[in-house]
């Protein structure tokens, strides 16, 4: 299985703006620069976060994105679930357009099942502050003015 990018970004957005001391903003472009991510991309991708309530988006000139929540009460498959639209694995999981012939006596779609369940199940013990536990190591490999 494979998560899209979307949902990717999503967590290293968190990440990001999670790595920073409380209340501190972070733009989309220094998240960019870091990531080396389109900048629409990442609006997007900051936008539903912010309908999610999971981080706060501030317009303006000295506005930016900051954590709407402390990373210990961010459920990471909770996040993931949010972000992916889609858990489609194969043909038969969608009974609108499954054609598949053998359905009704294949075993795979609930062994897929099980697995997509425990692939979950993994993610949801977890918090992006779990994430953050290196977030000294984080902070300096995502400094872009060590990078320049």
């Amino acid at each position: 299985m494979r998560l899209k990018k979307y949902t990717d970004y999503a967590l290293r957005v968190l990440i990001y703006v999670g790595s920073k001391p409380e209340g501190e903003l972070s733009s989309i472009k220094e998240i960019s620069d870091v990531f080396n991510v389109s900048e629409n991309h990442l609006g997007k991708v900051v936008n539903q976060l912010n309908k999610h309530n999971l981080v706060e988006t501030i317009r303006g000139r000295a506005g930016g994105i900051r954590m709407a929540k402390n990373p210990a009460f961010i459920n990471v498959g909770s996040v993931v679930r949010k972000m992916e639209d889609d858990f489609t694995i194969l043909e038969c999981f969608d009974a609108d357009t499954n054609a598949c012939v053998i359905t009704v006596s294949c075993k795979l779609k609930h062994v897929l099942g099980d697995a997509l369940q425990a692939f979950l199940g993994v993610l949801d013990q977890y918090t992006l502050e779990d994430l953050l536990e290196n977030r000294l190591e984080l902070q300096a490999l995502m400094d872009t003015t060590a990078q320049e």
